[in-house]
């Protein structure tokens, strides 16, 4: 299949007409008064720019161009820039670039927030929301009390992931997290497997509870369906455990623990799908050195920062129909850690 072209933005107009991206924004938007002075030949020069290429100004950065100032915050709860985490918070940054770059808006990164309790708030005494149109916050948890603010003084905003009502429905762009689990519960199914295990993080984050949800909803089938959460970091007590339990297969929130119980199995003699199969249930949140293509499914993140920074500007514009909640869904990967029981082993 042919790709299709990329869509030319602002930045490739302003690099190919020798000036600003803003020059570009104001050309585009007709401004002549008296306070804002581009020179004619700069002018004709970036319409000839603009009719060469063939570019058309998104209409959603033309009904910002007039009212608002065309800056959007993004809040982090955890630091996006970490050595530790930098992979997993990339994708999202992102995708909400691109997004804004395309509808002619700048980004706001606030840094600036104190930390309290060993996290982030968004309200403090020289809180600078008000320097953007809206905001997008990012973080596996997001304080309720914060949501219920943003609800109640009607500040503009969309959380990156799902997320429970605070005082009121929550925007949010996610991933259909519950949905993505069943699949591969009934993959593991379909594969002979009846005694299922879920090892989870032990967090209370919507998008913990949305994959147990999804667990719990298919696994029903099953002979037995438990959970238990990761004992202490020693992954070889907790394969000792699942093979007490009888497990055929263990579905694990946490990548780098699924990397780390395949390494206990094999220290043990076990195989893997062989005696125990591992199922993954999204992208790892640190770097994690493995060669082990495991079975799961990734996590549409750069996607989820694009649609995040267009459900935003439709709040912003009022342009929004509704509230908008969206739920993208996960890609399934194949993987080898997933195979069909030894029916000659007892598991009882």
């Amino acid at each position: 299949m042919t790709a299709s072209p990329r869509r030319v933005t602002q930045r490739d107009i302003a690099r190919m007409a020798g000036v600003s991206q803003a020059t570009v924004s104001l050309v585009l938007n007709n401004r002549t008064d008296a306070e804002v002075r581009i020179a004619s030949e700069t002018r004709d020069r970036v319409l000839r720019v603009i009719a060469e290429t063939g570019y058309a100004a998104d209409p959603v950065a033309r009904r910002l161009a007039s009212r608002f100032n065309r800056i959007i915050g993004v809040f982090t709860y955890e630091p996006a820039f970490p050595s530790g985490s930098r992979d997993f918070f990339h994708p999202f940054l992102l995708g909400i670039e691109e997004y804004a770059e395309s509808v002619g808006c700048d980004l706001l990164l606030f840094t600036s927030a104190p930390v309290l309790d060993g996290r982030r708030r968004i309200f403090h005494q020289d809180n600078r929301l008000r320097l953007a149109d809206g905001c997008i916050l990012l973080g596996r948890e997001i304080d309720g009390a914060e949501l219920q603010r943003l609800n109640r003084d009607g500040y503009p905003y969309v959380a990156v992931g799902r997320r429970d009502d605070a005082d009121g429905p929550v925007p949010y762009v996610g991933a259909d997290y519950a949905s993505a689990v069943a699949q591969l519960v009934e993959v593991a199914l379909r594969h002979g497997h009846r005694r299922l295990m879920y090892l989870n993080m032990g967090t209370n984050a919507e998008s913990s509870e949305d994959r147990r949800r999804g667990f719990r909803a298919a696994a029903t089938t099953a002979e037995a369906a438990g959970e238990m959460s990761a004992l202490s970091g020693e992954a070889d007590t907790t394969v000792d455990t699942l093979l007490a339990h009888g497990t055929t297969v263990v579905f694990v929130e946490d990548f780098a623990t699924a990397v780390a119980l395949e390494s206990a199995a094999r220290r043990r003699g076990l195989t893997v799908p062989g005696d125990l199969s591992i199922v993954t249930l999204g992208d790892p949140t640190v770097p994690v050195p493995t060669d082990i293509a495991f079975t799961g499914f990734r996590i549409p993140r750069e996607e989820m920062g694009r649609q995040s920074v267009e459900v935003l500007t439709g709040v912003i514009d009022g342009s929004a129909a509704g509230l908008q909640q969206r739920l993208l869904a996960c890609e399934l990967v194949e993987g080898n850690t997933l195979g069909t029981p030894d029916p000659a082993v007892d598991r009882h």
